[in-house]
């Protein structure tokens, strides 16, 4: 069993050009309710029209544009909650056809390991008591996760039915595709402070990227603190008038 920590967590698949270059697109579709352009639209006018419509609560305007994102080195639980937001498009990995035996050109049943996330502020390697005079750490536990998904598959077990053993640590890949105002509503959800650990600090450091590529966007999601486990969240603020 292969521990997962401190793996890239994200991969933009969106250009930063074509990012800043549909701000251009979503002032023309803004100006377009009211007959309001007057001069030209360049960057500029459009990050100022942008920080004006989300200041008066116009974000439906936002919704013409997309950003595209890939998350490697993530749980099962990670994707569980990213695929609850509907307005999203979803690619992940599949348990049904990934066969996690296989290595190189076949399978490999005898040496094959799992990849799974822990939390990185919890000691995998502690004894836990069990009872009965037992005592396993969780590495062991998902250790013993592998044990049965080897099993299952050297008894003749075709992947997708397998994958019924598999824990909510194993590691997933996702490619998550939405539009500027649904990943507003994802950053507001995950990465607040009553959010889960791999999900906040996962797109935490995603909205930091963005509000360094699109300011105008993200900047009202301010820095909070960070919790006991030293993961950060962010709170959403107001914009200045």
């Amino acid at each position: 069993m292969q521990i997962i920590k401190n793996k890239p967590i994200f991969e933009i698949l969106s250009a930063e050009q074509e990012l800043k270059e549909q701000l251009l697109k979503i002032e023309r579709a803004g100006r377009t309710c009211y007959q309001s352009v007057k001069q030209e639209i360049t960057l500029e006018t459009a990050q100022k029209f942008i920080k004006m419509l989300i200041q008066h609560g116009h974000e439906s305007v936002i919704e013409h544009s997309s950003l595209i994102v890939k998350f490697p080195y993530v749980s099962r639980g990670f994707t569980h909650e990213m695929v609850r937001h509907r307005l999203c498009s979803f690619s992940q990995e599949s348990t049904r056809y990934v066969d996690y035996a296989k290595d190189g050109l076949g399978p490999d049943l005898e040496n094959f390991q799992l990849k799974c996330v822990v939390p990185p502020h919890l000691n995998e390697t502690e004894m836990i008591d069990l009872g009965e005079g037992r005592k396993m750490s969780f590495a062991q536990m998902l250790e013993q996760e592998e044990k049965f998904y080897r099993a299952l598959r050297k008894a003749g077990w075709l992947p997708q039915d397998a994958r019924q053993v598999l824990p909510i640590a194993t590691k997933s890949e996702i490619i998550v595709s939405a539009n500027f105002r649904q990943w507003r509503h994802i950053f507001e959800l995950r990465c607040g402070l009553a959010s889960h650990w791999e999900i906040r600090s996962v797109l935490g450091e995603l909205l930091l990227k963005m509000k360094e590529i699109l300011p105008c966007l993200f900047e009202d999601f301010v820095l909070g603190g960070v919790d006991e486990n030293g993961v950060k969240y962010f709170n959403k603020e107001k914009y200045d008038k």
